[in-house]
């Protein structure tokens, strides 16, 4: 039996960069960072005892025969891809909900392959691990989707991603002193719109608007180095940070219409209106979570205000996708 550990992510600037519509002919640039928030895959070879072969347990439950049954997207995508002859079970378990703008798709997706490639006794390192999950969600299932949650949590920690027009990428961890990072994670507020929505529904808006927000795009490609440049300035204010999340995030809404609502708009104003330096809608937008970036001083203020919504405290991580457990059969 394997367990792997994978965690979310919350993209701060570049995104929509990470589109293979736009980096194979700008290159790309994003800024994001891993947290302690995680998606656990349970994976085990099923005995042949029972009527189905396969069992997969997620917010549904498959009991299936054969693979060409399997109804969830990414557990089929791999089964198909790997050509999984041998009966297997499957669990899942999220700290937070699915489709809630932190990369958990991808991170279901890593986990799982990470899970079955271990208990097939095959080694995978990141690079290659975060190359097939793009190769998957993209090519296999098919999944209107970018290329910078796969990266980010299976990689972990805060990066800087570079994604070349050949389809290549690089990973830059961004090194600034413990307390300098602390400072960041202090600053910032997560909120649960408790709206819930498939990524594709959106994105799919903003890849055909790519080229006519070229220079929406590139504004907001030019914000991962500013972004990188505060951080690593401490004669920089952390504040800085947060404006330039307001900035980003004006541009951002401006991709599509679908990506703010009446919802999302009055949760960023109250926090504005109290104090907020910025904040955005976190993944392709239209619900999910909401990043606020305020002085600690004054969260005590947005809570109350928000008090309908479900603030979720979180830190940073740096270790990425990993095996939890492993018990050999």
């Amino acid at each position: 039996m394997i367990i792997t550990k994978t965690p979310f992510r919350i993209s701060f600037f570049g995104g929509g960069t990470d589109f293979p519509d736009w980096y194979r002919q700008h290159g790309g640039n994003v800024l994001s960072t891993s947290i302690d928030k995680y998606c656990y895959i349970t994976c085990r070879h099923l005995p042949p005892f029972f009527e189905h072969k396969h069992r997969i347990v997620y917010s549904h439950i498959e009991n299936i025969k054969d693979t060409s049954e399997i109804k969830h997207p990414a557990v089929k995508g791999i089964f198909d891809y790997l050509d999984i002859q041998d009966g297997l079970e499957i669990h899942h378990d999220g700290d937070l909900p699915a489709r809630s703008g932190l990369g958990s798709s991808s991170s279901f997706t890593a986990g799982l392959y990470l899970a079955v490639k271990s208990l097939s006794g095959e080694m995978i390192d990141k690079y290659h691990l975060a190359k097939e999950v793009i190769h998957i969600e993209q090519n296999v299932i098919h999944d209107v989707v970018g290329s910078q949650d796969q990266i980010a949590t299976v990689y972990g920690g805060l990066n800087r991603i570079d994604f070349m027009t050949n389809d290549d990428f690089s990973v830059s961890p961004i090194i600034i002193p413990e307390e300098r990072k602390k400072e960041l994670n202090d600053h910032l507020m997560l909120f649960f719109t408790g709206v819930t929505r498939f990524s594709s529904d959106i994105t799919g808006s903003q890849i055909k608007n790519i080229n006519k927000r070229e220079s929406e795009l590139k504004t907001m490609q030019e914000m991962v180095p500013e972004a990188i440049n505060i951080l690593s300035n401490p004669n920089i204010s952390i504040l800085e940070f947060g404006k330039l999340l307001h900035e980003s995030w004006r541009y951002k809404k401006q991709l599509s219409e679908k990506i703010s609502n009446s919802t999302i708009d009055e949760i960023y104003q109250v926090a504005r209106d109290l104090g907020a330096e910025g904040g955005k809608v976190l993944g392709a937008g239209g619900g999910g979570f909401v990043l606020i970036f305020a002085k600690p001083e004054i969260q005590p203020k947005i809570l109350e205000r928000l008090s309908h919504l479900i603030c979720v405290p979180f830190n940073f991580e740096d270790n990425g996708a990993s095996i939890a457990y492993y018990k050999s059969e």
